[in-house]
């Protein structure tokens, strides 16, 4: 294979990461503000250590229902 299509290859590999990755950013904001709507939080209010506590809850409900199955 040529350098030229190599760089090609990796210059889509490249792009096809930062699609994978702007994907998963989207998903974990939807997920976030979907959490926060289910709750009746206010953005204005939430530390960061609330967020965390919320998360690790979330986390451990998610893994507790995922081992009942």
């Amino acid at each position: 294979m040529s350098q030229s299509n190599l760089e090609k290859q990796e210059a889509k590999l490249k792009q096809l990461n930062q699609n994978i990755k702007a994907e998963k950013n989207k998903i974990e904001q939807n997920l976030g503000k979907q959490i926060i709507r289910s709750a009746n939080l206010d953005y204005g209010t939430l530390t960061t250590p609330q967020i965390k506590m919320i998360a690790k809850k979330v986390a451990a409900f998610l893994n507790q229902a995922q081992n009942n199955r």
